[in-house]
């Protein structure tokens, strides 16, 4: 039996062997080779009978053409280069910004070494969506391709999104995050919006011009000259001098990058290559953990991921972050062999009642200072209920921060209340400190301290009763200021400390007598 295994195999292996010789000889004779008896349909080639004209590259990715260049671009200059569609503005505005920029050197070198991190991913999005490649130089113009800029109108990223207009295409911008400087989220909003303004006015120019200008304010324009029987070009609108700029600004740093020869310019090589990758994250981690993790710095992690505004990465909130494409996969490696505990060392308090940010430190034993950094916290304000504070972790805490916190929490700020000394009067006979109290709306044990007497007393009727209360509460017609003020709050002013609600006993002394230092107001 098993002889008759092998003479089988040998064979199949002897057929197969005159198959592929007889192949060989109809292809070297030139003798179609088929593996069916059905003759194949002869295709004929197609050759175009009219002018030719040139593809722009930007043009491939639209699904018109079936064709791509055989020579690869040899960096990325040379791909924006063969990706231009926009019609050239020539102008000597344009001839002005060229000389400012050529001018200097320096600036031009920072610029665009800047960009090298960026400008790859901004080219494929780009050519994805079939748009013009000048486009990839605006940030030049926007913000020096600076991801935290932030203009005197409160714009802010290297695209510039105002806050509202950044929410309007989904930009988040919370307690934790800018989204406004995210890398692919901002790209993503400004290529939705300038494809939407060309949609609007057909013409990349006014596209441009409502970028700066506000869609509005150039429909307006243009209504204007049609109404006056005038042109409706980018030229020949009127505009404000930044608008006006605008556009030959782009197309100056256009002349540079096409021909940087003609203006003694130097642009530095910027592979044809992603510079990053993007990387899932399942569980909040602190950025210090994913720089070492990824064996770079925390600015350089912070330079692709600039959104960040605290030292722990949400998940629930941003599922993905930015790292240099040869650290992608280390970090991957050394985060699937990571095993030394908790991935993040903070998280996120919601604040449950208004209070002060003393109180708040207290009781999440943490130093007032600390808290204050951490979230940003002004002086003399008091956190509102509800706002969303960064906080230590502590090591019992396993589950993730939300996405509903993540995504949407905001954390905000109420001055703090000045208090005043002052004096009212018992309304009836035996009024107890807990109606007076109550009245006021403060607590009966600081009425109590306050005028050195226990919480179940009782005052005459027309009494005095020394109280701190709000500045707002002590020009009313029931509160009377005392003429009598302690020695030392003369002395350094009649305002209460600020977030607080009575001062405790100095030394044991009533406060009637020697009333603790106070803050001015």
């Amino acid at each position: 039996m098993r002889l008759l295994k092998i003479l089988g195999l040998a064979s199949l292996v002897w057929l197969t062997g005159c198959a592929t010789n007889e192949a060989t000889k109809q292809a070297d004779s030139g003798t179609p080779v088929s593996t069916n008896s059905a003759p194949k349909k002869q295709i004929s080639p197609s050759y175009p009978t009219g002018p030719l004209s040139p593809i722009a590259q930007y043009e491939l990715g639209s699904g018109n053409y079936d064709v791509t260049g055989i020579k690869a671009p040899s960096d990325l200059w040379d791909r924006i280069r063969r990706g231009f569609a926009m019609p050239d503005l020539d102008t000597d505005l344009v001839r002005d910004r060229e000389q400012w920029y050529a001018t200097r050197p320096d600036y031009m070198l920072r610029m665009t070494e800047r960009s090298s991190k960026y400008l790859f991913h901004i080219v494929e999005e780009l050519e994805r969506r079939g748009m013009p490649t000048e486009l990839a130089l605006l940030p030049y113009i926007e913000s020096a391709f600076n991801p935290q800029a932030v203009s005197t109108a409160k714009a802010a990223g290297m695209w510039q999104f105002m806050p509202a207009t950044g929410s309007y295409f989904d930009l988040k911008q919370n307690a934790f995050r800018d989204d406004r400087r995210d890398v692919l989220a901002s790209t993503r909003a400004a290529l939705d919006y300038l494809q939407k303004l060309y949609g609007m006015f057909g013409d990349w120019h006014l596209a441009l011009a409502a970028y700066n200008w506000g869609e509005g304010s150039v429909a307006r324009a243009i209504a204007r000259n049609e109404k006056l029987g005038l042109g409706t070009s980018y030229t020949e609108l009127n505009m404000p001098a930044e608008t006006r700029l605008y556009v030959p600004k782009l197309q100056a740093v256009k002349n540079i990058v096409a021909n940087p020869d003609k203006f003694n310019s130097e642009l530095p090589l910027i592979e044809n290559h992603p510079y990053f990758q993007a990387v899932d994250i399942t569980h909040d981690i602190d950025v210090a953990l994913v720089a070492s993790l990824a064996n770079i710095r925390e600015e350089d992690f912070r330079a692709l991921n600039p959104s960040l505004h605290k030292p722990v990465i949400l998940a629930a909130g941003m599922p993905r972050i930015l790292l240099p494409w040869d650290n992608a996969q280390v970090f991957r490696k050394n985060l699937s062999a990571y095993n030394d505990g908790q991935y993040a060392s903070w998280t996120v308090w919601s604040v449950p009642n208004t209070m002060t940010v003393a109180n708040a430190a207290q009781r999440l034993g943490i130093s007032e200072a600390d808290l204050r950094k951490l979230n940003g916290i002004p002086p003399r304000m008091m956190i509102k209920a509800g706002s969303a504070l960064m906080v230590p972790r502590a090591s019992t805490t396993h589950q993730d921060v939300s996405s509903q916190l993540a995504d949407n929490g905001q954390i905000a700020f109420t001055p703090e209340i000045v208090t005043r000394r002052t004096t009212v009067q018992a309304q009836k006979r035996g009024e107890t400190v807990a109606a007076i109290a109550q009245r006021y709306k403060v607590s009966a044990s600081d009425v109590a301290d306050w005028n050195d007497v226990k919480t179940s007393s009782r005052f005459k009727g027309g009494e005095r009763v020394v109280m701190y209360l709000p500045v707002r509460l002590t020009s009313t017609s029931f509160a009377n200021h005392s003429t009598r003020q302690p020695k030392v709050a003369a002395a350094q002013g009649k305002a209460q400390p600020k977030g607080r609600a009575a001062p405790a006993k100095a030394a044991g002394r009533a406060p009637a007598k020697a009333a603790p230092a106070k803050r001015k107001r």
